[in-house]
């Protein structure tokens, strides 16, 4: 590994953990285990799923288009994580995280949450669109003070997420097309 990045990943560390919340900040930390647990994967495919069962048909399109979205983030994330493979930072919280996916690097919480916001923005509502923009920073910065992740995890995560929210947003009608089935 170059000496640079050994530099880097130090630094990072050293940030990291000078981040996270202290023991003794039992409420901040209740508050923040809502935003880091938030981002989880099956919860926003459930709420999407629930939208689209339930939802008329301008909020069916929505869910179905943003569920696609976040299918094609979370395969480029998985994909980078398997290869570069970066430990999570060590602590207590979050074991399931720990368990079922070991490495940290990019955030996939992060990732979902930038590109929830990014496609939130571009199909509103308006109201829908700020609730995201508003949420999305702190399931990242719940990650890092809770200790499931690096600051350059996040970052990196909404660097991946935003992008591919933003091809999804190009892709929008050929997805909808494809998916027209299910509107």
């Amino acid at each position: 590994m170059n000496s640079w990045l050994k530099t880097l990943l130090k630094a990072d560390a050293k940030l990291s953990k000078a981040l996270r919340v202290p023991d003794h900040r039992h409420w901040l930390a209740i508050f923040l285990k809502f935003f880091a647990q938030s981002g989880d994967s099956w919860f926003w495919l459930a709420g999407l799923f629930l939208v689209w069962w339930f939802g008329p048909d301008a909020w069916r399109e929505r869910a179905v288009f943003m569920g696609f979205g976040l299918a094609i983030m979370a395969s480029l994330v998985l994909i980078i994580k398997f290869t570069i493979r970066r430990p999570r930072p060590e602590g207590e919280w979050g074991q399931i995280y720990r368990i079922t996916d070991p490495h940290s690097f990019p955030s996939g919480h992060a990732a979902r949450s930038a590109a929830l916001a990014v496609m939130a923005v571009s199909v509103g509502p308006e109201w829908f669109a700020w609730a995201v923009l508003l949420w999305a920073p702190w399931v990242g910065v719940s990650r890092v003070a809770l200790g499931v992740h690096y600051v350059l995890d996040v970052m990196a995560g909404w660097l991946v997420g935003a992008g591919m929210g933003l091809l999804a947003l190009a892709l929008q009608p050929t997805i909808l097309q494809w998916f027209s089935w299910l509107i």
